[in-house]
């Protein structure tokens, strides 16, 4: 666009009053300087967009071809100004959240709701995917911001923790007893048992699995899992020892339904919390940081 905004301003005016005194008074500019602005763009268009008469001016055909353009032009402005208010008054705007199943179900949906209750105008879009592809995401910026572990080797990533985790193996009882009878009661579990962990694209497997080599446990029989809900089903219905998120099976080694598979070394926690870019943060982003400070 080559003319200056305030003249297409002051034609739009001009145009939809259809009389120079009229447009100056709503402009609160003079008259001399409203005919000086319109002969200007008429001058730098090569064309004539106003003929004169008595009761003021009328659009030529040009000035009509013009108007029609700019017409719209300045209701996107103005759509775009009352959006802002919008955002502005009622706290609107989108984030975009990468989480886990497990971690949504346990950790994110209390914090969802106590923010849709309060900020009930900001749009929430879940990515529910792994922690690997959350992160991923994150870099790519397809999302604003992921409740993952935090993450070790990212370093252009804030992260803010809300609670630490625990990894542990843990059966039934009687996959345990059933275990012993048939392979003896000195009989290493791990080995002589079914091992179900999460599948290796998963960045809480590689952690394990890190665990396992350095304590040296290992496990003949391993049985693959994509999510930490199945691993946690599977072991309930006594298919075998599952590592699993102590936090997220309380209830079931209160009621004894599933006990814990004892290891030399326990594992070391974790701790999980919400990663994002620092230099990537809208208002919507930046109240939803703010809520999850103050809890």
């Amino acid at each position: 666009m080559e003319q200056n905004l305030s003249q297409y301003r002051i034609f739009y005016e001009v145009a939809k009053s259809g009389n120079i005194s009229r447009a100056a008074r709503d402009l609160y500019i003079s008259q001399p300087a409203i005919s000086k602005a319109i002969g200007k763009l008429e001058d730098s268009l090569e064309t004539v967009l106003f003929s004169r008469n008595s009761r003021g001016v009328q659009l030529t055909e040009e000035g009509l071809v013009l108007f029609d353009h700019i017409r719209k032009a300045f209701d996107e402005l103005s759509a775009g100004e009352q959006e802002l208010r919008r955002f502005k008054d009622f706290h609107m705007g989108h984030i975009r959240i990468g989480v886990s199943n497990t971690l949504c179900r346990f950790i994110m949906l209390d914090y969802l709701k106590g923010f849709i209750e309060q900020y009930p105008h900001i749009k929430v879009t879940i990515d529910s995917q792994s922690s690997t592809h959350t992160l991923s995401k994150l870099d790519q910026q397809h999302i604003d911001i992921g409740l993952v572990a935090e993450p070790k080797t990212q370093k252009n990533l804030e992260f803010i923790p809300v609670t630490d985790i625990q990894d542990i193996f843990v059966a039934t009882p009687s996959y345990l007893e059933n275990l012993r009878l048939r392979e003896g009661e000195d009989a290493d579990v791990f080995q002589v048992g079914n091992v179900m962990l999460l599948d290796r694209g998963n960045i809480t497997r590689r952690y394990i699995d890190d665990y396992m080599n350095v304590n040296h446990i290992e496990a003949n029989s391993l049985l693959e899992v994509t999510t930490m809900d199945l691993l946690i089903e599977f072991a309930r219905i006594g298919l075998g020892i599952g590592c699993v998120i102590r936090e997220f099976v309380e209830d079931d080694l209160r009621s004894g339904r599933l006990v814990q598979v004892r290891t030399d070394a326990q594992i070391h926690k974790r701790t999980v919390g919400f990663a994002y870019c620092p230099n990537r943060v809208s208002k919507a982003m930046a109240t939803f940081l703010d809520f999850v400070k103050k809890r």
